[in-house]
Formats: C-alpha cells, structure tokens, sequence
C-alpha cells in the first residue's frame, strides 16, 4: 500500500464526522486499527470511511457498541462491511428494532393521555404514579418500556 492511499487522523475527522477523540477510542477498542509513522502518528486506511459509516448507522438505529463490535468481529480479516455484510447483520437486529418501535410508540401515546391530565408532574400523578408509588422501583425512567430501558 502506498503512504498516499493512508489518511491523517485529520482527514478521517474531517471526512468522517468523528471527533479524533472517538477515533482514538475506537481504536483501543478494537473497531478500528491505525498504523503509525516513524514519528508515531496515525495513518488510516481509506476503507476506515466505511467502517466508521457503518459504526454510525448502527449506533443511529440504537446499537450499543458492545453489539457493533460484536457485528464487526464477525467480517473476515477485520474487513470492512458491505451491502451484503449489512443486510446479514441488520437481520440479526429485526426483532430488537421492531421491539424498539413498539415501545416508542407505546411511550407515545401514552404521553397524549398523561399530559392530557394538566398536572405535568410524574411524581404527583394520579394517573401513572399515584403516591410516588415509582420511587420503590429504583432510580431512573422506570415507566419507559423496557426495551427503551436497556443500558447504553
């Protein structure tokens, strides 16, 4: 491969829309690789771009990165995804996405009653939280489906 066919980490921001600061995160953990110059800066591959377009899509549809990861160590030699690598591996995300839109759209037209009441405060609601009877359940969102819950 030819240094000219190499980005600066510069240029990958610049192009990619990442801060270096993800860059560099990514590449400790292991969605990206990056070689160095004698004088130990970061080169790129071009075909990082499609790497990182990827890694942004997933993380767009509600992906953690744990999963993106796990997507990506699936591609042969650390390659980066094509339009059939995509499709494979969005299917293995159909169900979790289609979990996902249900519950928003629960948590939608639940919002339309709730702030129906005129009161506007979870925690007096006589509606959803009588008593503040949430409190027992934990910090946090409780009332979100649980599939709006998961960890980020």
């Amino acid at each position: 491969m030819r240094t000219t066919d190499l980005l600066t980490m510069g240029q990958v921001v610049e192009r990619s829309g990442f801060a270096a600061s993800a860059l560099r995160f990514y590449e400790r953990e292991g969605l990206v690789q990056a070689t160095r110059t004698t004088g130990n800066q970061r080169r790129y591959e071009r075909s990082v771009l499609r790497r990182l377009a990827f890694i942004r899509a997933a993380r767009n549809v509600g992906l953690r990165l744990d999963e993106v990861a796990a997507a990506l160590a699936t591609l042969p030699d650390g390659r980066t995804p094509t339009r059939a690598d995509w499709t494979r591996l969005s299917r293995t995300w159909r169900q979790r996405l289609d979990d996902q839109i249900a519950a928003l759209s629960r948590l939608r037209d639940g919002l339309d009653s709730c702030i129906g009441c005129g009161c506007l405060s979870m925690r007096t609601c006589a509606m959803s939280n009588p008593e503040d009877v949430a409190a027992a359940r934990g910090p946090g969102a409780s009332f979100l489906p649980a599939p709006l819950r998961s960890p980020a």
